[in-house]
């Protein structure tokens, strides 16, 4: 563990397994759930507990690498375009499948749908979704009335399904 890693986790005082700066149990569980304040500084924060959880699996560095790169272009993607939950925040959900992540970012959604840009070389933005397609085996939009969900599946073909 580098000293970056130290910063962001904890030990509980019981010596228990060690916590993100979230309060997660890292490598713990199939799935784990954040709840990420609004705002550009946080990427930062789910980006590295998200690698610390991946990490602590023994997972594919190429899947740890990519899926961080997702997870960073999910969140941005919603923090520039879209609006927060109700709370003021994001979820971020990330499922360990075997080999497999499949990470989710829901927002209070936006007034456009996601979808990938069209290929330009000298624009400055516009490429989140075509990233994330381009690393994700599968990747989907799901909205409820509580918000909007994108979420994509990197490492390994996915069993879940777009609706």
């Amino acid at each position: 563990m580098t000293s970056a890693d130290s910063d962001a986790t904890r030990t509980p005082r019981d010596g228990g397994p060690a916590l993100d700066e979230f309060g997660g149990t890292i490598g713990q569980g199939q799935v784990r759930t954040i709840r990420a304040p609004w705002g550009a500084s946080t990427v930062t924060r789910v980006r590295h507990a998200v690698v610390l959880d991946l990490r602590a699996r023994d997972l594919a560095e190429q899947t740890i690498d990519e899926s961080e790169i997702v997870v960073s272009e999910l969140m941005t993607n919603a923090i520039r375009h879209a609006r927060p939950l109700a709370d003021g925040c994001l979820r971020v959900r990330w499922k360990v499948r075997g080999e497999v992540v499949e990470l989710e970012v829901t927002d209070g959604g936006g007034d456009t749908a996601p979808v990938p840009a069209p290929a330009a070389v000298w624009v400055s933005s516009g490429r989140g979704l075509r990233i994330i397609r381009s690393l994700a085996h599968e990747w989907g939009v799901g909205e409820d009335k509580g918000g909007q969900t994108v979420w994509a599946a990197v490492g390994g073909p996915s069993r879940r399904r777009a609706t």
